[in-house]
């Protein structure tokens, strides 16, 4: 894939002191959903302000297919399609209007066809004619991903883009995401919620303290850095791991009726063969086993703790 936004040696220091960004590089790829996880303050709506041209860097270079997103500021940021994560909308303007309000601003002639599209595919159509006042919060979050769609981005940056809205309706918008990158637009999120970098990202960026921990594809992340538990679920509980079960350093969980084998998803499998071989000479007996794998968020929360 082809790199449609490369930043290099970003860095950020507001005029308090505040060290927002610290040499952060990135190449994000055409077509792809990266996902950016960070604590609060981490630097995540600083990187997209700068990208998006809102916050001026103190170092450093990005460019937007090609463009310098200072030297070529207008051609950059034609291409983007933003949504902040506060709501800015005219209370009193309708949704139609709201978007073709956006698609002018960006000098794009008018196109009723190409609104329609984008209001039905955000399930906005029906409320096309209705003003913004009078709509839930979680409408509201989607006329903001229609303005930032109305002038035909190639590239979209959604900041918390689920933030304050219900569980189903986040669901909801999971799929339009989806639908998007389908389309050939590359989805940049930033989130807190780390079941939506999970479910819908391709590679996963940890931003801490304004550098970029890592950026991985998400399944080789939880892969090199998960871990695995076996759980043996015992018809007696132990009162304590006999001495031959001693080097598979096991711990006893639930009064010592579960005896839980944590290991690497790399490691050879042959410890497990010898490990169940070890418990049957123990005369140890269980009814039944289960394995279960480190999810995102307890990777994510181990490497920002590092």
């Amino acid at each position: 894939m082809n790199s449609v936004i490369s930043i290099a040696n970003l860095s950020k220091t507001y005029e308090s002191g505040f060290q927002a960004l610290n040499n952060v590089s990135l190449e994000i790829e055409n077509g792809e959903i990266i996902a950016l996880l960070g604590p609060n303050g981490a630097g995540k709506t600083t990187l997209i302000s700068i990208v998006c041209g809102i916050v001026n860097a103190s170092a450093g270079m990005v460019t937007v297919n090609g463009h310098d997103i200072v030297r070529d500021y207008r051609q950059a940021r034609a291409s983007i399609g933003l949504v902040p994560q506060e709501l800015h909308t005219e209370t009193f303007e309708t949704v139609w209007n709201t978007l073709a309000f956006s698609r002018g601003l960006f000098g794009k002639a008018p196109d009723s066809e190409h609104l329609e599209k984008v209001l039905r595919s955000l399930s906005l159509w029906d409320k096309k004619d209705n003003k913004i006042m009078t709509l839930s919060g979680g409408m509201k979050r989607r006329v903001m991903i229609g303005k930032a769609l109305a002038h035909e981005p190639d590239i979209l940056f959604l900041d918390e883009p689920t933030a304050g809205v219900d569980v189903e309706l986040r669901k909801d918008m999971w799929q339009v995401v989806r639908e998007l990158r389908e389309s050939g637009v590359t989805i940049i999120l930033t989130t807190h919620y780390i079941e939506e970098a999970e479910e819908m990202a391709d590679r996963i960026g940890i931003i801490n303290k304004g550098e970029i921990i890592l950026v991985e594809e998400k399944q080789a992340l939880m892969q090199k850095l998960g871990e695995k538990r076996l759980i043996l679920h015992l018809g007696q509980p132990l009162e304590a791991i006999p001495e031959a079960l001693e080097p598979f350093k096991l711990s006893l969980k639930d009064g010592g009726f579960n005896l839980v084998y944590t290991y690497d998803v790399q490691q050879d499998s042959s410890d497990i063969t010898s490990l169940l071989d070890a418990i049957d000479k123990a005369g140890i007996q269980f009814r039944d086993l289960e394995t279960m794998q480190n999810s995102l968020e307890s990777i994510f929360v181990n490497l920002v703790k590092k």
